[in-house]
């Protein structure tokens, strides 16, 4: 199974994927930020506290970043509610060294029970019943004996069945015909979790509205401002605090309150009328910090002026939009700034399902797509999301991040399909790409033996190259293979476990070997290989 790091990122990119979606989907007559946003934003701060640890942090330290990570960065209900799931699951595997399906019901029994103990009024129907349903399910998993593998497959589905259901258990939900916000977050992911777990994509019905479906959603208007006006939020700190009583207080003050977190760190939200008032009041209790107080009017009126121009002013298709697969902000950020319309999250070990990249072709305002892969082993599904999609798509058959920046570089902006897929895919393969990453496994190539753990300089996805025990001497070595006489340009794009330090180390020992090109570097923030390089 891929370190723990990987997975969570996996899981925060799944959410962040499709955080405008879970945000439409935000019915609640509480305009208490959107929910999608919340989530994301308290999934960054996890991502944060586990970047900082080191490579080789065991799972208890994982766990303990989690915990702290999600407790001092969560955002809104949503949020708060999501940090104690998350607290819930790190102390149901409390360190453990071999994970199977009873132990995964053992987490997730302990994550339910956590997150409903955060909440003074648990409303069915809502992400809570999705953590429920989703330990349920592991625990049913568990006693007929299958393995990890399976029981994370089974739970992934039961995730997703249980935000179909949602309305059923809140009539909210039912009046607007959508599913709850927060549970659809919370199936994201699980999903990616998942899919990274098991290393492809986790193909499960689509539970939202389409985008057409949704231009008619509006929160409720039953939420009345004079009960309540501020969402106000903060961390305390102090080892003297009664948490029972820093709960009673706050339930007196205001609605939504939620209390979370021991040990003299405290993450407070409540709605209220005189925010000022309740955090005079708890500084006698200790210390104030990292306060957020939004006007929920303020916010209701936004969001409503926002739909209600979305839909009384519809953005006409372009012509012609790109899908494009990636893993890694840098390089989502790159593809985006040279016109990508929507950047799947993918790549090695990480494969998009059909239904993910016709799910992205649909919500392209084009009247034509074309689908940059990005990676052989995603190409095939490329071409059946194009034989199935609801609008002429074409595939320009992409085998590397790197050719999709030439391939876009090409894009003239016609609407002639063929052509424009021809001429993109005549740039991309001009571009050779290599990539160096860690063997995971004893192996023979052209280079000699290979053993578990040394770096690897693979060539165009195929020819392992060079092997060695850096990153600096196999990238180099991996360079020599691929620069011709005719070579102009060298560009670096650094992976989420390369510093900058190091990548300037690099590029500098590259310019040295390499006077006669060009050399450029780039954040690409991909898992797996610290270093992707193209020549052109």
């Amino acid at each position: 199974m891929p370190p723990a790091r990987d997975l969570i990122a996996s899981a925060a990119a799944a959410l962040k994927d499709r955080i405008d979606e879970v945000n439409r989907l935000n019915v609640f007559p509480v305009p208490d930020g959107d929910t999608g946003t919340n989530m994301s934003l308290t999934m960054d701060a996890v991502m944060s506290a586990v970047s900082a640890l080191p490579a080789d942090a065991s799972l208890g330290e994982t766990c303990h970043a989690v915990t702290h990570g999600s407790l001092m960065g969560a955002r809104g209900n949503s949020g708060v509610i999501l940090s104690q799931i998350l607290r819930g699951m790190c102390e149901g595997l409390d360190d453990a060294e071999s994970p199977d399906s009873a132990l995964l019901a053992t987490a997730l029994e302990r994550s339910a029970t956590v997150a409903y103990q955060a909440v003074r009024r648990p409303v069915e129907g809502t992400m809570l019943t999705v953590i429920k349903d989703c330990a349920a399910e592991a625990t049913r998993a568990s006693r007929d004996g299958v393995g990890a593998d399976r029981a994370l497959e089974r739970v992934a589905t039961a995730a997703f069945e249980s935000v179909k259901n949602t309305p059923e258990l809140l009539p909210v939900l039912k009046e607007n015909g959508v599913v709850d916000a927060g549970g659809y977050g919370l199936a994201l992911l699980v999903e990616g979790f998942v899919a990274a777990a098991l290393g492809h994509k986790i193909t499960v019905a689509d539970v939202s509205s389409s985008a057409a479906d949704l231009a008619h959603v509006r929160p409720v208007d039953d939420w009345s401002d004079s009960e309540y006006l501020y969402c106000t939020e903060f961390l305390l700190f102090g080892d003297q605090v009664d948490r029972n009583a820093l709960g009673d207080y706050v339930a007196a003050v205001g609605g939504s309150e939620l209390v979370v977190g021991d040990a003299g760190s405290y993450k407070v939200h409540v709605h209220t009328n005189d925010p000022g008032a309740v955090l005079t009041h708890v500084t006698a209790f200790g210390e104030v910090a990292e306060v957020h107080i939004n006007n929920m009017r303020r916010q209701q009126a936004q969001r409503d002026a926002s739909l209600r121009s979305e839909s009384e002013s519809p953005t006409p298709p372009k012509p012609l939009g790109i899908v494009a697969v990636a893993a890694g902000a840098g390089f989502r950020d790159i593809l985006i700034s040279l016109g990508a319309d929507e950047v799947v999250s993918g790549g090695q070990t990480m494969n998009p399902s059909t239904q993910d990249l016709v799910d992205a072709v649909d919500r392209v305002n084009a009247l034509k797509v074309i689908i940059l892969p990005n990676n052989k082993n995603i190409v095939l599904a490329a071409g059946a999301a194009a034989s199935v999609a609801n609008k002429p798509v074409g595939v320009v058959p992409t085998r590397s991040i790197p050719q999709a920046f030439s391939a876009l570089l090409a894009n003239d902006g016609t609407d002639d399909l063929d052509r424009l897929v021809a001429e993109m895919t005549e740039a991309a393969v001009t571009v050779r790409t290599g990539e160096i990453t860690t063997a995971v496994k004893a192996a023979k190539g052209k280079t000699g033996e290979i053993s578990e753990g040394q770096v690897i300089g693979i060539v165009d996805d195929e020819e392992i190259e060079a092997v060695g025990d850096n990153v600096k001497d196999v990238s180099l070595q991996t360079a020599r293979a691929m620069i011709g006489d005719e070579t102009e340009t060298l560009t670096l794009f650094a992976g989420e476990d390369l510093g900058d330090d190091d990548l300037a180390l690099i590029a500098r020992s590259f310019e040295a070997e390499f006077p006669q090109l060009v050399v450029e570097t780039h954040r690409g923030d991909q898992p797996l290989y610290p270093l992707v390089m193209s020549v052109e």
